[in-house]
């Protein structure tokens, strides 16, 4: 055998090596990461734990995170859900179905919402599907309402010497259009739709804060409110933050403050099981590219500023 076939032989074993060692590296340091995160207090899948629920921004469709909320109910190492509420709202259809997976968390084990500065329209929703629900005295919140916005642009298209036709079935078809005004038969069928989620939304609050809809109905004209406001009218039950959940969860549900919190999300189990290292970082990059992308459809129960009611 050659000197170069043995210099070719051993650059190979030393590369296998160096492989072998390189891997054998990220597993010790995955595998310290997840030993850390035991050891902190963050507790792992499994581990006796209160679930936080973090509900930000614009609220939509997300499939996946009902499904986490889901397995709430039947995880016995689940004690309470604190559904921490930080948005102007969202959908509608986004809102209902928050509320109903939450709903169906709080027929088995204590839920609280903790509202943060804004918890409003479908935000406010979300909210009234859990037993005791806290907020700030700054909070905005309530705006209990449904919005449906359309724009029409036939004016713009004839100064443009645009014609634009519409073949439709029926005359309600393309009702509203961009294209063309709304018709009075049209607008009559929009109010319709939203007078129904109105009501869907109002049975919502009534069942859940313990009212009838007519009161509801008195309250609920799509004004926002402060915390504050709010208390008295029983659209909320006190004021506070999570501290102060985490304190009557422990007065009245037997669920002691010592017990940790983990965020629950529509992560994988091993960004999960890194939360106090790796996971903030992979959840932060899955709600950029994911979670958070905002789908223009369908009616919104949502608080603006700009809002003229």
């Amino acid at each position: 055998m050659t000197l170069e076939t043995d210099l070719l032989l051993d650059r190979r074993r030393l590369k296998r090596r160096l492989v072998f060692w390189r891997s054998f590296a990220v597993v010790a340091v995955v595998a310290a990461l997840i030993v850390s995160a035991r050891g902190g207090g963050g507790g792992l899948p499994g581990g006796i734990h209160v679930a936080r629920l973090s509900v930000t921004g614009l609220i939509t469709e997300n499939r996946k995170l009902t499904e986490e909320i889901d397995k709430l109910a039947d995880d016995s190492a689940v004690k309470a859900l604190i559904v921490a509420i930080d948005s102007p709202g969202g959908t509608v259809s986004g809102g209902e179905s928050l509320h109903n997976a939450i709903a169906r968390v709080a027929t088995k084990k204590p839920v609280v919402a903790v509202m943060g500065g804004v918890a409003a329209s479908a935000g406010y929703m979300i909210a009234v599907s859990t037993e005791r629900i806290f907020a700030r005295e700054s909070t905005i919140t309530c705006s209990i309402g449904v919005l449906m916005e359309t724009g029409e642009i036939s004016g713009l298209l004839e100064k443009l010497g645009i014609t634009a036709e519409t073949i439709v079935s029926g005359p309600l078809k393309d009702q509203p259009g961009l294209t063309h005004k709304l018709s009075d038969q049209g607008r009559e069928m929009v109010h319709g739709l939203v007078q129904d989620m109105y009501d869907q939304f109002v049975g919502m609050v009534a069942k859940g804060r313990h009212m009838t809809p007519e009161a509801v109905r008195k309250i609920g004209d799509g004004r926002p409110c402060t915390g504050r406001q709010a208390l008295p009218q029983g659209l909320i039950d006190q004021i506070g933050e999570e501290r102060d959940a985490r304190a009557w969860l422990a007065a009245n549900k037997d669920v002691p403050t010592s017990l940790p919190t983990e965020d629950v999300t529509a992560t994988t189990l091993l960004s999960r099981a890194l939360s106090s290292s790796l996971g903030p970082l992979l959840e932060g990059v899955w709600k950029t590219f994911v979670s958070q992308s905002v789908r223009l459809d369908g009616a919104w129960a949502v608080w603006q500023l700009t809002d003229s009611r």
